[in-house]
């Protein structure tokens, strides 16, 4: 058995303090500075950061390299890997490729499909999918063996993480698919941007009912809008995204220059009521392209100074 060292995002999630993380999205370009001024607006202020894995579908610089940008920078990396683009070859290469520089954090995820994106005739993959993904790291890491049944030289150190989305249709079926992923191996969650409070605190009281709160750590993801026109289109235009009439009404009727200021403030007052849910063990404040927001944001919210572990 492969004896695991643990991250710091871990240790903070285990010594019971709220964790931090946030997201950077790589660029379309080979420019590491893109990445690296992303990772220095935000260092002081989040556990973690996670680098997107060609989100929405469109070509970036790979998640694995700007990984190793940040770990080069003495940061904490969130690996981010879709099962969209890789075969379960690829999968293993890349996790092995990413313990190699220490990184020792890792999201699990489908993918969004292709057709999204600008490849829409590329093929896709998922020779795994997200579950079997979650498997594979764990079999990985706690084995100390690839899928094929050989034996690995350094096994990945990996804390497996996953997504959730308490929103998506049917709602029924949102708690028993977490359940599969924790069955699968996953050990923390971010979730999907919740505006919806009561919807997500009816999520989180059947994750309770099921005892899930204590077999998996829960990030509430967050996400500040820019204006009253970003709130319109994340309720109309974006699936699985639950945005009420009143919180897009209360974007609207902010005088226009003042829509961004009211944005973070709804999402500061989000996180202060989210602290009070049982379950919640931290947040993941996904600014899309804001990172400069996201210190202001952690500092408002009381989640300021991190803990040093």
């Amino acid at each position: 058995m492969n004896v695991k060292t643990p991250s710091k995002l871990e240790k903070i999630l285990a010594s019971g303090q709220l964790a931090v993380t946030s997201e950077c999205g790589p660029p379309r370009g080979s420019d590491p500075e893109t990445i690296t001024k992303k990772a220095e607006l935000i260092k002081d202020y989040v556990d973690a950061i996670n680098i997107t894995d060609n989100q929405t579908s469109v070509t970036r610089m790979c998640s694995l390299a700007a990984c190793i940008r940040l770990k080069l920078m003495g940061l904490e990396p969130i690996l981010q890997m879709v099962t969209r683009d890789r075969n379960r070859l690829a999968l293993q290469s890349d996790i092995l490729g990413a313990a190699s520089f220490d990184i020792h954090n890792m999201l699990c995820l489908s993918g969004d499909h292709q057709s999204f994106g600008d490849c829409a005739q590329g093929q896709n993959v998922h020779d795994l999918d997200s579950m079997q993904l979650i498997q594979t790291v764990r079999h990985m890491r706690d084995e100390g063996k690839f899928l094929g049944g050989d034996d690995i030289k350094r096994p990945p150190q990996m804390f497996v993480g996953a997504a959730a989305n308490p929103f998506a249709d049917p709602f029924e079926i949102r708690v028993p698919r977490l359940a599969k992923k924790i069955a699968s191996g996953v050990e923390f969650i971010q979730t999907q941007c919740i505006y919806n409070l009561d919807r997500f605190e009816e999520w989180m009281k059947l994750v309770r009912d099921r005892g899930l709160h204590e077999k998996v750590h829960i990030l509430a993801g967050v996400t500040p809008f820019k204006s009253a026109g970003m709130a319109r289109y994340m309720k109309n235009r974006v699936p699985g995204m639950d945005v009420p009439d009143d919180v897009v009404k209360r974007m609207a009727d902010t005088p226009k220059e003042k829509q961004a200021d009211e944005g973070i403030n709804i999402c500061v007052e989000s996180i202060q009521r989210l602290k009070e849910v049982e379950g919640v063990h931290g947040f993941h404040v996904m600014a899309i392209e804001w990172e400069e927001k996201v210190p202001g944001i952690v500092e408002r919210a009381g989640l300021y100074p991190r803990p040093e572990v």
